[in-house]
């Protein structure tokens, strides 16, 4: 490198200049290389270059216009990065600084700040976590300069989900937020010992809750800024201490004095920094997409990416896998106060709050089936006016029964879940959202407002099936950690007062789809062909509805590693099933083949052909991770799947499975068994003889379960396929 060179470099680097003389495009030692930029098989070269602009590279570079490997860009507005490049971009361990002095340094995809990395900002605030798309997005730490400091879960680059922020001050709050703001369950405890518990609203204590003194006495009641709606009272302990010089609205005013801090904002991301390499005058635009034409893309991969005008989209439709990415409404409907089903709610939320916090020796995971007493249950009984055990509340009067709650809070320690967060989910300030039934079941479901749990109202036999299967279930779950059968939380019944004395039965599961990965389609995949087609019309069909086996028009090409472990997992699961009796369940499949808009990696849905130009590689969405509640989380079996959905044609009606079309796309999946809990019982055995009179025995869902379990796994077999 020419000394004049060196020494502008360090003077920049130690201070961006306000004016400059425009410095004339120069090229510098570059050496002969081979015409193709960016071949994988070329040696990379050292390349130092001044832009017309008055931009400056230095590094590796692929030919003679495409960087990769390590560089250097300074851009003319102050703005620099040092790190790792790929092929023309930001890909890989950084450094990226702005002219005010704030610097990230972590993880880059696509030019995006994306996975692990450090922001310090300009007043010397810092941010340690997960980024994604330039965001805080997932598990993070932020240190502010006057000494406030949080940790917990982020969104879209505020805090959003369960984290505790503490005060230079002393105080401290742990629980829910949403959007930046404390929303939900939390707890806000003094400098001074004194804490608030309970439900909180943009920021400010808002519902039911008790503020503690540290003697033992409380407030408890309905809290609210507006005094006309706040309702508490006072129940003192054995201590002498009265506290009649504090007054509930205290706590509002105290509350001005815990300012949370904003996130301090950018004007400039990495990822605007994007420039066409080739370009002669060095002006900074974002690169075209590379698509392929009709005919360069048949027997090839097409990538659906939100980028581009992929051939096949058009008016957000995408043609061949019947997909629209037009955005849809959020599935269910809100159980707000006049909802038919509102007191149930409040009855169920109360019981599974009083039901997780009850204290209990913690049980070892090392549990032999002998010892699961799967007849327990406990009932306890919830006045309005609250009693010994149980809280006051705005509800009727009603019984909670709790089955074998000692074996599920069990499995929810197998599970690794947390059961502050378990209460947060299911009993926070959110309401839940009832869904429609969506077979002929009659029971209905209801989701928790972040997605991560459904519950199922149940028939009495479904409740005897599980209470015989736990012991065998439990077992099952504690040797195969991917196992793909559905999760179960918690079982539970309620019981209303009034002459009717009506029972509800429900179920705590695990939602497959708790993603903000877009779920375009979802199938309910059996095996069986009588009656399993959607018998909506194509208008009424969204990414809501779920769809049946003749209506499934694609087949799935998993990697042969995936592939393996897929098909070994679901041979263990069937085999599980067929064990305990199991029939009519089936594999609910998501698909999602988009990314517009959403919180991803712009890089995640790529894929590029290696240099043979024939096998078919995955980019950051095959080996990184993929978006969840919490953040992202690596790809496992069922969760975030890359894969390549073939187009079938079927011959006839009837066909389950059509004739692959060698025209691929990608897509991610989600994937698991559901609908467990169908024995093979004697209602059963008559619609198998019923129904077998009319059609091929073969063809309906009702049969013995070793043969339901053939049936099933040739069927998954067959629609599931490995990587040629």
């Amino acid at each position: 490198m020419s000394k004049d060179l060196g020494g502008f470099l360090k003077s920049w680097e130690g201070k961006v200049k306000k004016s400059r003389a425009v410095i004339m495009f120069t090229t510098m030692s570059v050496a002969h290389v081979d015409e193709e930029c960016c071949d994988s098989e070329a040696v990379p070269v050292h390349v130092e270059k001044i832009f017309s602009n008055g931009d400056i590279y230095m590094g590796e570079g692929m030919a003679e216009n495409c960087p990769h490997g390590s560089g250097k860009y300074l851009w003319a507005d102050g703005c620099m990065y040092c790190g790792e490049w790929c092929k023309g971009m930001m890909n890989g361990r950084g450094k990226f600084s702005w002219p005010s002095g704030a610097t990230y340094e972590g993880q880059f995809k696509n030019c995006y700040m994306d996975g692990e990395g450090t922001f310090t900002g300009s007043l010397n605030h810092t941010y340690k976590g997960c980024w994604v798309m330039n965001r805080r997005h997932g598990k993070g730490s932020m240190s502010y300069a006057n000494g406030d400091h949080y940790e917990g879960d982020w969104r879209k680059g505020v805090y959003d989900g369960v984290g505790t922020y503490e005060w230079s001050s002393g105080h401290r709050y742990t629980g829910q937020w949403k959007r930046g703001k404390m929303s939900g369950n939390g707890v806000m405890v003094l400098a001074n010992g004194n804490q608030f518990d309970g439900s909180w609203e943009c920021g400010l204590p808002k519902g039911n809750g008790a503020f503690r003194f540290e003697d033992g006495s409380f407030y408890m009641g309905f809290w609210g800024k507006d005094q006309k709606e706040q309702l508490v009272k006072f129940y003192p302990s054995n201590s002498t201490v009265a506290h009649d010089d504090w007054d509930p609205n205290q706590l509002f005013s105290f509350m001005s004095e815990c300012v949370v801090y904003a996130v301090e904002s950018l004007s400039v991301f990495p990822s605007d920094k994007m420039f066409s390499w080739s370009s002669s005058d060095g002006k900074h635009k974002k690169q075209p997409v590379r698509m392929n034409s009709r005919n360069e893309n048949k027997g090839r991969r097409r990538s659906i990416d939100a980028m581009g005008g992929l051939d096949d989209l058009e008016n957000g439709h995408i043609r061949g896998l019947g997909i629209n990415q037009q955005p849809t409404e959020k599935q269910g409907v809100t159980i707000c106060k006049g909802h038919k089903n509102y007191e149930l709610m409040l009855n169920l939320q109360l019981g599974i709050r009083h039901s997780v916090g009850r204290p209990s020796a913690p049980k070892p995971l090392d549990l032999k089936p002998i010892t699961f007493n799967t007849k327990e249950k406990i009932w306890t009984r919830f006045p309005p006016e609250g009693s010994k055990h149980t809280p006051p509340h705005q509800s009727c009067d009603f019984k909670f029964k709790d089955y074998c709650p000692s074996i599920f809070r069990t499995l929810r320690n197998l599970f690794n879940v947390d059961p502050v967060d378990y209460m947060l989910s299911i009993c926070g300030n959110e309401a839940l959202r009832e869904l429609s039934s969506p077979g002929k079941s009659g029971c209905f479901f209801y989701m928790t407002s972040d997605n991560k749990y459904m519950i199922k109202t149940m028939k009495k036999a479904e409740v005897k099936v599980l209470r015989r299967m736990l012991p065998a279930y439990f077992e099952h779950m504690k040797s195969f950690e991917n196992t793909l059968v559905t999760k179960f939380f918690g079982l539970h019944c309620v019981k209303l007062s009034g002459s009717s004395q009506r029972k509800v039965r429900f179920v705590v599961m695990g939602n497959l789809f708790c993603t903000n990965v877009p779920i375009n389609r979802r199938f309910d995949l059996k095996g069986s062909s009588h009656g399993r087609i959607t018998d909506k019309p194509e208008s009424e069909i969204d990414a809501n509805t779920t769809l049946k086996d003749l209506d499934l028009n694609c087949i799935f090409r998993l990697r042969k590693d995936r592939f393996q472990e897929f098909y070994r997992q679901i041979n263990k699961d069937c085999e599980f099933l067929e064990q305990e009796r199991i029939m009519d369940y089936s594999l609910l499949v998501g698909i999602s083949a988009q990314e517009c808009n959403q919180d991803i990696s712009a890089g995640s849905w790529n894929a590029e052909l290696d240099s043979s130009g024939s096998s078919p590689r995955i980019s950051s969405a095959d080996t990184d991770a993929s978006l969840d509640p919490t953040g992202w989380a690596h790809i496992r079996l069922g969760v975030n799947m890359p894969a390549r959905a073939e187009l079938t044609v079927r011959s006839h009606e009837t066909q389950l499975v059509g004739e692959p079309t060698q025209e691929f796309y990608d897509v991610t999946l989600f994937f698991g068994i559901i609908d467990i809990l169908q024995d093979y019982d004697i209602s059963k055995k008559l619609e198998h003889a019923y129904k077998a009179f009319q059609y091929d025995p073969t063809s309906i869902s009702a049969v013995d379960p070793i043969q339901y379990s053939k049936r099933f796994r040739d069927f998954i077999f067959s629609v599931f396929k490995e990587e040629c």
